[in-house]
């Protein structure tokens, strides 16, 4: 039988940045028949690839946004599938796949966009892509704390505008983070990161809450509370959760008018989480005071969307894991996901309830 091996990239992948699960990953060396597995994959610009042209026959969408009837066609006939967030993995897909589909890999660490119950159900393994991005979205969300609470937007549209005349002793302060109460909804692997970070700028208070039950561990000295108190006590009020039921529209006018007219609302979690009328309504009024967010409904807005308009509203492209490193990983990662799955092996992550 003529067989297959592959490895990981040493340039990609570094086992002193992740050695818990990248040791077991190196600890792997699958065997393949000549019989090559068939994968769709939904985007022609996706990292990784490489490998999966090397072990398998792959159908590769010529675009970047493929839509369902697109997707369910070129899922005919494939074993598995290589997404990402902006592929509505649900019923209809999975049911016109039959049972052909074993394995899906998304390019993400959120599986909201997968009917993963559905999956369950029928036996379709799903990798996804956590831990690789931490660092990144930290980073991001660093930034966007930064770019509301100095206000560096609103500051750099004043010169655009042609309204810096001189110095002034007031103009363009902002609140800054050294001495701040930090809320964090959603105290994961990134929540417990942007903790550590905020360490540096001695933030008087980290503060947080979490729906799933038991303590987390911390090294930085944060205290679990109620939602309630969250909202209440946060100057900087940043979602990290995943989307979910209970998360699913959590952010909305009562909960804004739970928040001091002072705070400022992060969002680098999903768009759903927050009903965005009512965001948009209590930036408007005032109700608080700004809002950084790398995620809305829907992406991507419109240039004339109200968001947009808003001086007290900082809005970006759903870059948070957008460092090169942080992609080739995640590109390298979900190709590796399908391979294992495909042969029955452990992922590097596998999605479980």
């Amino acid at each position: 039988m003529h067989c297959l091996r592959f490895a990981l990239s040493p340039r990609l992948f570094s086992v002193s940045d992740h050695p818990r699960f990248y040791s077991r990953l190196l600890s792997i060396r699958p065997v393949m028949s000549s019989s090559k597995p068939k994968i769709f994959v939904t985007r022609d610009d996706f990292p990784g690839i490489e490998l999966l042209k090397q072990k398998a026959e792959i159908e590769i969408f010529k675009g970047t946004q493929p839509s369902k009837d697109e997707i369910i066609a070129g899922l005919k006939g494939k074993q598995a599938i290589y997404c990402s967030l902006n592929d509505k993995i649900d019923r209809d897909v999975l049911d016109a796949c039959k049972d052909s589909l074993k394995v899906i890999g998304t390019m993400s660490v959120g599986v909201d966009h997968l009917d993963w119950r559905l999956c369950f159900e029928r036996g379709i393994r799903i990798g996804y892509t956590p831990i690789i991005l931490t660092e990144a979205v930290a980073e991001l969300t660093m930034a966007l704390l930064l770019a509301t609470s100095r206000r560096l937007f609103e500051a750099h549209n004043e010169i655009l505008q042609n309204r810096w005349s001189s110095w002034s002793p007031m103009w363009m302060c902002g609140p800054g983070l050294h001495e701040a109460t930090v809320g964090i909804f959603g105290f994961g692997r990134i929540g417990q990161e942007v903790a550590r970070k905020l360490k540096a700028f001695r933030v008087k208070k980290i503060i947080y809450s979490r729906s799933s039950p038991g303590e987390i561990e911390n090294d930085v000295g944060a205290i679990k509370v109620d939602n309630d108190e969250l909202l209440r006590e946060s100057d900087f009020l940043i979602v990290l959760c995943s989307l979910n039921e209970k998360t699913q529209h959590f952010f909305n006018k009562e909960r804004f008018a739970q928040m001091k007219s002072s705070a400022i609302f992060i969002n680098v979690s999903r768009g759903g989480t927050v009903v965005q009328d009512d965001l948009i309504d209590a930036l408007k009024r005032n109700v608080i005071r700004a809002a950084g967010l790398d995620v809305t409904t829907p992406e991507p807005l419109k240039a004339d969307h109200p968001l947009l308009a808003l001086p007290n509203c900082v809005v970006i492209p759903h870059i948070g894991s957008a460092t090169y490193k942080s992609r080739n990983e995640m590109g390298e990662a979900t190709s590796q996901n399908i391979l294992l799955g495909l042969e029955g092996k452990p992922m590097i992550h596998e999605w479980k309830v």
